[in-house]
């Protein structure tokens, strides 16, 4: 369907692409992976036709619809959620606006001498998207904006009023109601919460078309992907199977490489020291140089590249008291919307409370009250003695300098600590060498994510309160986290969507609106593995 012929792409000194070859074949769920940089989006890129490859072949089939999600999105104003979902989905999408721009002109007096005309082309337009199925148009929309987490409400408000992530889901939306034959998905987790993440994965699966997408969620990545592509060093290389048969065989295939590496070496260090011995020897001229032309020949085996994730060793926070956050008749409402009536919660230390609940249950906002920034409309939250809270949310981006550069901003911010110190913090969340000389104000969501967890865990608190701390973090990262706090000996209140950083890290649960939707919250003492296993299901109101 897709094929990349010895495909090469540079951008000035940066090789992406050196005679690389790929092919995407119908049906079929691809997930791309390689290191940042690597040339994924350039990829996604050059199927869409945005960018040409500097030699070889793209071949994309003519005709074909392509859908691409990408992680920028464009403005939208002055339509309904739904609508706007309409309006960018592709040839019906078109069709169902048209139908009402001819329904209004056909109640316009002012065109009534052109009403013929206009009736005809209602006719023609009418015909096309009856059978393209238009008239479930509607309804289908409805049913991917909920399963985005849209309620009703919101589906027919303006989608001006919506925040960035949610107008993320809109983008989404409309690429998935198109029914591409190919679909590109650049992170399509990124601004999902549990409930959407498990919707999208039950819909991709059951699509039929060919998929190919990027993700940091190797949960996702493994319950769609049948085979998995990995961009590094200019190439592509192909692996079938899923994200963890991936890393096996990726780990296998370098195990052997090395052997052959290291057999090649003897070999060739064996036939060097023949060549030194006997080259004066006259006698063992003609064998000498029929060596040095057969070395010449060998085709040298390179080792394979290692992704070295640096080990930091966290320090241990302060001992905090018994008692570290309690909540007593807690309320607390937005305009006529009550988010939380009567709450009480009480956090021991050692505790690890994963917060679950629907989209508007009030995670975030239990957390912000928690954390201080937001007080309660009744009811009292009080902190437990010797505490020292590491408080992480989106906003939390903002303390850092955009002046600065990264190197300068931890010196400012940890003017004692040595600078091995701190390049080790830097290197432990993938801040290297010349990296670390990048200017905040030009780093990315995800690396702005890393900076910041990195100056909240150098000097750990003894309560960390952490809303969504995964998002935009890459695997290697997430999973270097993820051992950071699986041996971390203080408290935590987290919401995450990334199943496996629930699964490795909770040892408590708090659904908020409980199993029937009320807004009663219910605590389970156990992990998430065990609020799996009683509830039947991976989040409130979603089904295994």
């Amino acid at each position: 369907m897709i094929a990349f012929s010895r495909v090469n792409k540079q951008y000035g000194k940066q090789v992406l692409f050196v005679d690389a070859s790929f092919q995407l074949n119908p049906g079929e769920k691809v997930g791309l992976v390689g290191p940042n940089g690597s040339g994924k989006t350039t990829l996604f890129r050059m199927i869409t036709g945005e960018e040409q490859p500097d030699e070889g072949e793209v071949s994309v089939p003519r005709k074909t619809p392509i859908g691409y999600f990408r992680q920028d999105v464009e403005e939208m104003s002055g339509r309904s959620v739904l609508d706007e979902a309409i309006a960018g989905s592709g040839r019906l999408g078109a069709l169902h606006h048209e139908l009402e721009e001819l329904q209004q002109a056909l109640a316009d007096p002012a065109k009534a001498g052109e009403s013929g005309k206009i009736l005809a082309r209602f006719g023609d337009v009418q015909e096309e998207y009856e059978h393209l199925g238009g008239y479930a148009l509607e309804s289908r929309t409805r049913e991917i904006l909920h399963g985005l987490g849209f309620d009703d409400e919101r589906i027919d408000g303006d989608v001006g009023a919506l925040s960035g992530g949610w107008k993320m889901r809109v983008a989404m939306a409309r690429v998935l109601l198109g029914e591409p034959e190919i679909l590109l998905m650049d992170e399509p987790t990124n601004h999902l919460d549990i409930e959407s993440i498990i919707w999208l994965e039950a819909f991709l699966k059951s699509r039929p078309g060919a998929l190919l997408m990027t993700s940091h969620d190797r949960e996702f990545m493994n319950r769609i992907v049948t085979r998995v592509a990995e961009i590094d060093g200019g190439e592509i290389t192909a692996y079938s199977g899923n994200y963890d048969f991936y890393e096996r065989e990726r780990a296998i295939r370098e195990a052997n490489r090395e052997a052959a590496y290291a057999r090649q070496q003897a070999m060739l260090a064996k036939e060097q020291r023949f060549i030194e011995r006997f080259a004066a020897h006259a006698a063992k001229a003609a064998q000498v140089q029929s060596r040095v032309k057969a070395l010449d020949k060998i085709e040298r085996i390179e080792l394979p590249k290692k992704r070295t994730i640096v080990k930091f060793d966290f320090r241990q926070p302060p001992r905090s008291g018994e008692q570290v956050a309690i909540l007593e008749h807690v309320s607390k409402k937005y305009g006529r919307r009550v988010v939380h009536d009567d709450l009480n919660l009480n956090i021991r230390r050692g505790e690890r409370w994963c917060v679950m609940g629907k989209n508007g249950a009030g995670k975030s906002t239990l957390l912000k009250m928690v954390a201080g920034v937001l007080p309660p409309d009744e009811g009292v939250v009080t902190l437990g003695a010797s505490l020292k809270m590491g408080y992480f949310s989106q906003q939390a981006l903002d303390v850092l300098d955009p002046d600065l550069t990264i190197d300068e901003q931890l010196r400012r911010d940890f003017p004692h600590e040595s600078i091995g110190a701190l390049r080790s913090l830097a290197g432990a969340f993938q801040f290297s060498g010349e990296e670390t000389e990048k200017k905040i104000r030009n780093l990315s969501g995800g690396e702005k994510t890393r900076l910041v967890m990195a100056r909240m865990l150098l000097y750990p608190p003894n309560f960390l309160v952490l809303d969504e701390p995964t998002n935009h973090l890459d695997l290697a990262t997430k999973e270097m986290l993820l051992e950071a706090l699986a041996g971390f000996e203080g408290t935590m209140l987290f919401v995450s969507h990334d199943r496996e950083f629930l699964r490795g890290l909770s040892n408590r649960v708090l659904e908020l609106g409980g199993e029937t939707g009320t807004d009663a919250a219910h605590a389970y003492p156990g992990s998430y593995i065990d609020y799996v296993a009683r509830t039947g299901h991976e989040a409130p109101g979603v089904h295994a």
